[in-house]
């Protein structure tokens, strides 16, 4: 019989979902030593009952104190609003429990920091949910700019839009606000392309960039007569310079109409160009220069066979993945490391570096001048 590892989820919406759906898929298709259990789920509202059931959790608590401080837990996972993520983590940690945390890490660079203190020092695993480095198609632009193909890497360029907020009918929602969401998308979003530039490229040096707020006020969620202050961005823009001499541009938006799900990159070197769009996420396009002239040009490679990372685990080639695939991989990455005692990546400490860089872009859009980070 394999041994447990047992789960307590904080959270039990969207991103509770997506994290059960990826904790119970993992058995299915990826070979562990142990047994992901799914002990004990939750929420503050009485529906946290109901998803408890409906996802497959033994349990359900409406006080996360009792996760973290239960005996049985092995893994915490934080899928809860940001503002509510350093005090869990510290708590878990302190308790002897991995933690596996949703991005942006927390509130503040010093939040951060003290959430991979409290992690280190207890010397229990940590990661944060960059789960977009686990796209099988990312992972192939990462192997092909380690292994020189595209040559000296001159640009990098991300954005990440979305119009979910685009409409100024929108109800006022805790992103909305500063105290429990930090920043808006430059935080929300802009944290994923920053990791993928950091993961990608490498480590940014020096930031420069705007932001603004489009819709001043919404209406309260429980009073559409009473108007509420937005305080968090609609939309920024930044630029970067890389350590390794490339350049960086980047832009995020929650108004960006038209748009659903796009996080988009472009990696340009000496050798070649890549190109990727998460809304079309089994797929890389590439141009590399060194190719006989007459047949040059973009060309889509379908990242479906199982030469590709983890795609041996699911389907036959052509048959593609999903956005929730993205979660499975970050989970078996997790509890792999757990099992083979190392530290699995992306961490604590590169939620840290990433939370130092939406505050440098912050600053630089306030101060309307170059930041160092």
């Amino acid at each position: 019989m394999k041994k447990r590892l047992n789960i307590g989820l904080i959270g039990y919406r969207f991103m509770g979902k997506a994290h059960s759906n990826a904790l119970r898929t993992i058995p299915m298709f990826f070979d562990l030593p142990v047994e992901p259990v799914l002990k004990v789920i939750c929420g503050l509202k009485d529906d946290v009952a109901a998803a408890a059931q409906m996802y497959g959790w033994q349990r359900y608590v409406h006080d996360w104190n009792e996760v973290v401080a239960d005996p049985e837990i092995d893994i915490v996972a934080i899928a809860s609003p940001g503002y509510t993520h350093a005090k869990i983590a510290v708590a878990a940690a302190a308790n002897g429990k991995h933690i596996f945390c949703e991005k942006p890490l927390g509130m503040s660079s010093d939040e951060a920091g003290v959430m991979y203190e409290a992690a280190r020092k207890n010397k229990v695993k940590h990661m944060v949910n960059f789960n977009y480095r686990r796209i099988p198609a990312v992972l192939l632009a990462r192997k092909l700019v380690q292994d020189g193909r595209l040559g000296r890497i001159y640009h990098f360029k991300a954005s990440y839009q979305q119009d979910w907020a685009a409409d100024p009918a929108v109800p006022y929602l805790w992103r909305f606000d500063q105290r429990l969401a930090g920043a808006g998308s430059v935080a929300d979003k802009g944290s994923h392309i920053i990791d993928l530039a950091r993961f990608l490229v490498g480590e940014m040096i020096a930031v420069a960039g705007m932001s603004d707020i489009f819709i001043k006020e919404r209406a309260s969620l429980g009073n559409a007569q009473l108007k509420e202050e937005v305080t968090t961005d609609d939309a920024a823009l930044f630029v970067a310079r890389f350590a390794n001499g490339a350049l960086g541009t980047f832009q995020t938006s929650r108004i960006a109409t038209g748009y659903k799900n796009a996080l988009q990159f472009e990696i340009g070197g000496s050798k070649g160009c890549l190109r990727f769009n998460l809304e079309r996420l089994n797929e890389l396009e590439a141009y590399f220069a060194d190719e006989e002239s007459s047949t040059q040009g973009f060309r889509r490679i379908l990242v479906t066979g199982p030469e590709h990372e983890y795609m041996d685990r699911w389907w036959p080639p052509g048959h593609i993945i999903g956005w929730e695939h993205a979660f499975s991989h970050q989970y078996y990455e997790f509890i792999k490391a757990i099992v083979e005692d190392y530290l699995p990546q992306p961490n604590f400490y590169d939620g840290l570096i990433n939370q130092q860089v939406i505050e440098a872009v912050e600053r630089a859009a306030q101060e309307k001048t170059w930041v160092t980070i």
